[in-house]
């Protein structure tokens, strides 16, 4: 089923979710189409293990929350990634096992509405840039078949760039959530490390995996990003860091690039000339292009497979190497292998040759420019070069990704441009760890502008807002508290009047909500009663065009009335309040913390 939201079709996670909020395409139906474009493509070892469509249908069926942020939002998992139900094999058949519980990030998802439909394909245990190094098959390449698919990440990136899925979970230690990104034209958004929970990972190098993110805009990876954050008890690693919100393009900010001489493209001329182009737009975005040595960042990535940190790649899989080594792919055992060589010498003389080039970055960083600007990957190649030289060519993708991760940076991977043989170029931005608010901010707005089409969907971005989560110029931020709530009865009223949804949150602890009786449909009713002596109440604040504001507060019926509301963050935004003497006869519904948990207890 084909939905059109105006000359859109409904592909972006935002616009799947105003389309099932909206009432024009339900979870259930996304879900299914994601299964029929799956059985359209065909099997092309994109996928290790798919969940039986019917299972995944009725778990959309289910959902009654329409304000959950990824209502109704199918989601490919990596399959190093546990999914409760599901074998984890890290692409090792004699490795599996069936995955219990959920991965913390996959928990995450699914409370906030996505439903999963299946493992994707990998390089064995994450280990590889080029998505070949699996029993299960080589991803197709959506743009050329005889063309790699980027790995270790590759069967999440094909997902996206296909368009089977609008989402896909990867993980990142070296670019695994960056480089299929590039190669497939659409976001990879590897976050600050600790950011998202590894708790259900297999560890690729445990101190420095990350989950990532891909998606077909900027926005839509931010919105998966949201719903992940935050740390966990369960994993050792995770970390308390600010999220952040992006709002506009930075007015002025310094982008680091590699002296010309330092620029890597292995002979790519096409790659080049898609760099200089990126690095045109953004200055005309009103960036500033700063020339820095990255010396120090080349001589960091080296450390990361020539340094002891290939030892904990083999942790992972040493049981398999003493009782069925024939069982790993020969290319990873080889790496694996060369992880017990290092010795506790090599590897504190690793710590100090890291930590003063850390003291390097950090200056760059500090007093030269806000974030770099380089290019996703340095070339690409075909499955059958990769073949028949799996090593070197591997090492090649990660020139600018390899470093990332040890020097505790933020990535964005974006689409930039197509060659003139029409594959895709992508460039990455990368900040100190907690500026993954910043990055998005400029990604954005430098996806936006190229005017590229979405994955191989041949369809375009959808408009940029202003800022998703704050009201443009023109419009007014609504709190909702009862039956004008996603999918509530009223709901449609706002729809009607061209609002769209910010956020869902809480008030103050500042309010008493009441059931009011007689009103049809039912309602509740929101008291100020100051002095923290209240609760704090869920709401939903929509942003309505101004000129629909009018219209909308003539329609609230007495004892309603709309005022000022004290969100849980102290903004103050305009939202229904209830007249003081209503509230006799009327029934204190505050301990339930909002209008949808009272009507799922009656």
């Amino acid at each position: 089923m084909l939905v059109f939201l105006g000359a859109a079709l409904a592909e972006t996670v935002a616009a799947l979710v105003a389309a099932h909020r909206a009432g024009t395409m339900t979870p259930a139906e996304t879900v299914a189409r994601s299964y029929a474009r799956i059985r359209a493509r065909g099997d092309d070892a994109i996928f290790i293990a798919l969940r039986p469509e019917a299972e995944a249908v009725a778990e959309a069926r289910a959902l009654t929350d329409a304000s959950l942020p990824l209502y109704g939002i199918p989601v490919a998992v990596k399959d190093n990634i546990d999914v409760a139900g599901l074998p984890t094999t890290a692409a090792c058949p004699a490795f599996k096992y069936n995955a219990t519980v959920d991965a913390t990030a996959v928990a995450k998802l699914r409370a906030a509405g996505a439903i999963v439909v299946g493992k994707t394909n990998l390089d064995q245990f994450a280990t590889g840039l080029v998505g070949v190094r699996s029993p299960y098959g080589v991803p197709r390449n959506p743009f050329n078949p005889d063309l790699i698919p980027g790995g270790s990440s590759s069967g999440s990136g094909v997902a996206v760039g296909a368009g089977l899925v609008p989402l896909a979970l990867g993980t990142d230690t070296a670019g695994s959530g960056r480089v299929p990104a590039g190669i497939n034209n659409i976001v990879g958004l590897k976050p600050s490390l600790g950011l998202i929970s590894t708790n259900g990972v297999v560890p690729a190098c445990r101190t420095l995996d990350c989950v990532s993110v891909f998606a077909l805009t900027v926005d839509d990876a931010w919105a998966a990003l949201g719903v992940m954050a935050g740390p966990d008890a369960a994993d050792s690693y995770s970390r308390v860091r600010p999220l952040g919100t992006p709002g506009s393009m930075p007015a002025h900010v310094k982008l680091g690039v590699p002296l010309s001489g330092q620029r890597l493209f292995f002979g790519d001329r096409q790659y080049e000339a898609g760099y200089n182009a990126a690095l045109e737009r953004l200055a005309k975005l009103g960036c500033e292009i700063v020339e820095v040595d990255i010396e120090p960042f080349y001589e960091t990535a080296r450390l990361l497979y020539d340094g002891p940190w290939v030892a904990e790649r083999t942790i992972t899989a040493r049981s398999l190497l003493a009782s069925a080594p024939d069982e790993i792919h020969p290319v990873t055992k080889e790496i694996i292998l060369s992880g017990l060589r290092p010795t506790a010498i090599d590897a504190f003389t690793a710590f100090y040759k890291l930590e003063r080039l850390r003291r390097v970055a950090g200056y760059i960083f500090t007093h030269q420019v806000d974030a770099l600007a380089l290019p996703t990957a340095p070339t690409t190649y075909t499955v059958k070069q990769v073949l028949a030289d799996p090593i070197q060519l591997n090492s090649r993708l990660g020139t600018y990704t390899n470093f990332v991760n040890l020097l505790d940076l933020c990535g964005l991977a974006l689409p930039a441009s197509f060659t003139g043989d029409g594959l895709p170029f992508g460039i990455t931005l990368l900040a100190p760890g907690g500026d993954d608010a910043r990055l998005a901010e400029i990604g954005r707005v430098f996806h936006a502008d190229t005017k590229l089409p979405m994955g191989s969907l041949d369809l375009p971005q959808p408009l940029l807002q202003p800022d998703v989560t704050r009201p443009a110029s023109g419009e007014v931020a609504v709190a909702v508290v009862g039956a004008h709530l996603s999918g509530l009865p009223l709901n449609g009223e706002l729809h009607a009047l061209g609002a769209r949804l910010l956020e869902a949150t809480k008030t103050a602890p500042d309010y008493r909500l009441y059931a009011l009786n007689g009103t049809v449909p039912p309602k509740p009713g929101l008291l100020r009663v100051g002095g923290g002596k209240g609760a704090a109440i869920e709401v939903e604040v929509w942003a309505l065009p101004l000129e629909a504001f009018g219209r909308f507060v003539d329609g609230i019926p007495s004892p309603l009335s709309i005022g000022t509301l004290t969100l849980a963050d102290g903004r103050g935004v305009k939202g229904f309040l209830l007249e003081a003497a209503a509230i006799d006869g009327a029934r204190d519904i505050s301990s339930f913390g909002g209008w949808r948990k009272f009507l799922a207890q009656k």
